[in-house]
């Protein structure tokens, strides 16, 4: 087989296993409505306790202001949170014995694994949009072209989370405390050591330091850059770096275990 045949193969499967996945999601909606809950909850009760407690840092305090300044937080939540439970579906897969079947097909299973982890990107848009367009009323500052733009963004990065934890799902097999071991203990210090939540710079040094080594920080600024509406920011390039960095380094470990799967 030639390498552009190749690549046409590989192509034409991750279209085929993203529209399989997509069409999952669209037989049962509700999971996605339902995961726009926490989200909301988060905006609703933890927003507005912001404005106060981050006055003394320098961070803004009217609601309008905090949602700017919150909402990006948010939707990169989404993305970290649904992303990283790919390898939970897969799990479920390997348990009923679906994901053999899916492997005894003629698909590329590089394609598995990229189709698998785009899929991601689908209920991405429709969740970011639908925060940004309910806080418009409190004050928040909807730029289209800006929010569009941060959305591919969080996708790039979403395939590159998605992969490893497909990679991790696989390790796991038949071992799924393993799974949720590892992804709950990466999971909370790289939401908290980047300043999704709250500032950082009401935090001890160390924290800071360590918020610099994390790509996650990276992402958060760049979305809350773009969302304020600015696209020539040296911030925005380094979020970009950091979401191709985490997606290739994905990538590369997904296919690599994906591949050595029998």
């Amino acid at each position: 087989m030639s390498t552009r045949t190749g690549m046409i193969k590989f192509f034409a499967d991750t279209r085929a296993v993203f529209v399989r996945e997509v069409l999952l999601i669209l037989r049962d909606p509700f999971s996605l409505v339902f995961s726009l809950l926490q989200p909301l909850i988060f905006l609703g009760l933890f927003g507005p306790l912001l404005s106060g407690s981050m006055a003394g840092v320098g961070a803004p305090v009217s609601a309008g202001e905090t949602l700017q300044w919150f909402v990006p937080g948010v939707i990169v939540m989404i993305c970290l949170f649904g992303t990283s439970m790919t390898g939970s579906n897969l799990l479920y897969e390997l348990m009923t014995g679906s994901y053999e079947r899916v492997l005894a097909t003629p698909l590329d299973r590089s394609a598995i694994l990229v189709g698998r982890a785009l899929k991601e990107f689908a209920p991405l848009v429709i969740q970011g949009l639908i925060i940004a367009v309910v806080c418009v009323p409190f004050g928040f500052t909807l730029h289209p072209l800006h929010l569009l733009l941060g959305l591919i963004l969080l996708g790039v990065f979403g395939v590159g989370i998605g992969a490893l934890s497909y990679a991790l799902g696989l390790a796991a097999k038949g071992r799924e405390w393993v799974f949720w071991t590892v992804q709950q203990t990466l999971l909370f210090p790289l939401l908290i050591l980047s300043g999704m939540m709250l500032p950082l710079e009401s935090g001890p040094g160390w924290m800071q330091v360590a918020s610099r080594f994390n790509p996650l920080t990276y992402i958060v600024e760049a979305e809350r850059v773009l969302l304020a509406g600015r696209l020539a920011d040296p911030t925005v390039l380094y979020g970009v770096v950091a979401a191709v960095l985490t997606a290739v380094i994905g990538v590369l470990v997904g296919i690599a275990k994906t591949r050595r799967t029998i």
